[in-house]
Order: C-alpha cells, then sequence, then structure tokens
C-alpha cells in the first residue's frame, strides 16, 4: 500500500478535523511543532500490528522530541469490534513493557462508536478518523496540557455537542472530503 496518501488523509483530518473544530485543544500546538509523528503500517494480521506497536513505543522512548505517534493501520482491524477489542492487547502491551503510565493509547476509526450510542449518532464523530489508528500519547505531556488549560474536563462534553449541533450527515461529508479534498 502507497503510504502518502494515507499519511495525507491523516494530516488533513489532523488539521481539518480535529484542530479545525478545537476537538483536541493541545494538537495545535504539537502540529506547528512537528512533533506528531505519522506512521503508516502494512500491517494485514493483528500480530503485526502488536509488533509494530511495540516498536512504535520504543521508538518514542528513544525520541523524547517526537510528542506523540498516529499509527495508522488501514489492511487490518477495519472491523469497529475487532478493533476495540485489540485495545485491550494494545493495554496489556504497554504492561508488559512496563510502559504504562509512561504513554497511554487513545482509539480513532472510521467507524469508531460508544457504547450506548446508534452507529449513526453524531457524537460518535469526536473519535471517528479516515482510517483506524491508534494514538500514542506521552502521559507526562498530556497531564502538563490538561493543567495548563482551564475547563479540560469539559472538552468531550464540548466535543459531544458540536458534533449534535454539526450533525452526522455533516460530519459524514468532512471525512468524505478529507479522502477526495477535491470535492
Amino acid at each position: 500500500m502507497e503510504h502518502n496518501p494515507v499519511i495525507e488523509a491523516t494530516r488533513r483530518w489532523v488539521s481539518d478535523v480535529v484542530i479545525g473544530l478545537n476537538l483536541c485543544p493541545f494538537a495545535r500546538r504539537e502540529m506547528v511543532k512537528e512533533q506528531i509523528r505519522f506512521t503508516v503500517t502494512d500491517a494485514t494480521s493483528e500480530e503485526a500490528l502488536l509488533l509494530t506497536l511495540q516498536n512504535e513505543l520504543l521508538y518514542l522512548n528513544e525520541h523524547p522530541d517526537v510528542e506523540t505517534t498516529l499509527l495508522v493501520h488501514p489492511s487490518v482491524l477495519q472491523d469497529f469490534m475487532a478493533y476495540n477489542e485489540f485495545l485491550a492487547v494494545a493495554d496489556g502491551l504497554l504492561a508488559h513493557l512496563e510502559l504504562e503510565g509512561i504513554y497511554q493509547i487513545a482509539s480513532f476509526h472510521p467507524d469508531y462508536q460508544f457504547g450506548g450510542t446508534e452507529p449513526e449518532d453524531a457524537e460518535n464523530y469526536t473519535n471517528r478518523s479516515p482510517y483506524p489508528m491508534l494514538h500514542l500519547l506521552r502521559e507526562a505531556s498530556l497531564e502538563r496540557a490538561i493543567d495548563g488549560y482551564p475547563g479540560a474536563e469539559l472538552i468531550p462534553e464540548q466535543n459531544i455537542a458540536l458534533m449534535n449541533r454539526l450533525g452526522a450527515d455533516e460530519m459524514g461529508r468532512r471525512l468524505s472530503r478529507i479522502h477526495s479534498p477535491k470535492v
């Protein structure tokens, strides 16, 4: 698989949706400072993805200048339920590598669905992305960002309200434009 279109779409998603809609008020600074690592894997199995995840965590450990990684895996875990189950395995890897409390893994998927919601509910778009991906975050950096942002605990609630105002149809169109920006 050609990685450049996947990375370009992921960058557009971060720029247009995550930053553009201010879903994560901390993302803009890291994007401007070029401290977000965009990585695409050709993994086609969960085992291969787990190995790639391990290598990426070790990479972050060795490169403190990289703040966060978006590990995009377009060829594995397309099914959201399988992806959701894999998150427990990913967290188990953090424990195995003794990296709990150092990193956390946030989840984004094209079919993301929060528990207690319907697939078509707009609020699911807070975590919908153009491709399945794992977002590797440094815990200490996240804690500093949250501590320095008044009202950080309201971000999820505000994001849900924004998604509900924009609606699922509009968010679906926005994600479609990520894949084909000329539309």
